[in-house]
């Protein structure tokens, strides 16, 4: 077995060997300031004010841990894919008639439309990044999106919008290319999308989600990589851009389970990405046999094993045995470390206190610093 404590090296681009998925949980201020603007009480010049401050504070909280890499937190947003997705052309949000299934938990109802061609001419979050990376320093400023596939996965394509999905497919990659040039004219050279779209891949019960689809899973994994791979391609040579491949985060519960070998020669073959994030904190999960699809050398696996679901510490020499177990079939060096997602994918935030959030990240770092020297 590779002895990783002594082998790995650091590096010093991202995704680095501690790095982290980007939502932060709400701070009580940001919470407070958001039920005063819906009630009236705060104007929204006001509570981006409120929002500027505290992003600060936090960012300013991830350089002192250790952080090489900092976020917004998602502070302005009550939900990780929705807020970016309406601000498409042709997207609208709506109220739904019931919310989001996870296990044993709902969310609120939320859901979006496609009502016109989706382009993108602008964007509210563009100035979201560019408040991120005025105060980033000489940190790197990382910005997360919703992948191009949540808009098929999550959106309602209404009739005679499209006369075929591979217009909308195309379509969908041609914004995202667009959205992609203007982050990175903002600034942006670290860029994250994130899917939960490739769970459906992973169980039994994604497989009967595709045939509601009206898809066949070929197709649709054919598809999925199509669309992301139009959507990097040509970007700027210094520009990362990286997925993280999510199952669902809502208040410390899941919405999918099951290991990535169902979609793993695509996922790890397939895409025109420079890093994945992937979940690796439990058994739904599954084992690192997937991962002997990784072929480019330059593809930075980050291994999400320290869960953001919950405060209590993982044994440190537990998550260096694991990293010593994918080792086998990839890399060390090609080996990152983060937590397995996001601390708040949705406002509401997961069922921990915002100090043992910075503790797993602590963690995350000194694990990182025992592993690559």
């Amino acid at each position: 077995m590779t002895q990783v404590q002594t082998i790995g090296k650091k590096t010093t681009k991202p995704p680095f060997r501690a790095d982290q998925v980007g939502s932060l949980l709400r701070s009580e201020r940001i919470k407070e300031a958001r039920k005063q603007k819906a009630d009236g009480t705060l104007t929204a010049e006001q509570l981006r004010q409120i929002e500027n401050e505290e992003i600060t504070r936090i960012v300013e909280k991830q350089k002192e841990i250790g952080l090489e890499v900092v976020t917004d937190g998602e502070f302005r947003r009550a939900w990780w894919h929705f807020d970016f997705l309406e601000g498409l052309d042709g997207v609208e949000g709506f109220e739904a008639d019931q919310g989001i299934q996870f296990h044993n938990t709902t969310t609120k109802a939320r859901g979006i439309k496609v009502t016109g061609k989706i382009d993108f001419t602008d964007h509210p979050m563009l100035e979201d990044y560019r408040f991120l990376h005025s105060i980033a320093g000489d940190h790197t400023a990382k910005m997360t999106i919703p992948s191009p596939n949540m808009l098929f996965f999550r959106g309602k394509l209404e009739e005679g919008v499209y006369d075929s999905l591979e217009e909308f497919h195309h379509d969908v990659a041609q914004a995202y290319k667009k959205a992609i040039r203007a982050f990175y004219d903002a600034g942006c050279r670290y860029l994250q999308l994130d899917d939960t779209a490739w769970a459906v891949f992973f169980s039994e019960k994604g497989h009967e989600q595709i045939k509601a689809f009206g898809r066949e899973e070929d197709e649709l994994r054919e598809s999925f990589a199509k669309t992301i791979n139009e959507a990097v391609a040509d970007r700027p040579e210094d520009l990362v851009i990286t997925m993280h491949i999510c199952r669902g985060n809502f208040k410390s519960t899941w919405a999918a389970e099951g290991g990535y070998e169902a979609a793993a020669e695509t996922i790890f073959a397939g895409l025109d990405l420079d890093g994945l994030f992937l979940e690796f904190d439990d058994d739904r999960s599954g084992g690192f046999e997937p991962l002997r699809y990784v072929k480019n050398p330059n593809l930075q696996i980050v291994l999400g094993l320290v869960t953001s679901k919950y405060g209590e510490l993982e044994p440190g020499e537990q998550i260096k045995k694991r990293i010593e177990e994918a080792a086998q079939y990839v890399d060390i060096n090609q080996i990152c470390l983060s937590p397995q997602c996001g601390f708040a994918s949705t406002e509401e935030g997961n069922l921990l206190t915002e100090e043992q959030q910075w503790e797993k990240l602590r963690h995350v770092i000194k694990i990182a610093d025992q592993v690559w020297k």
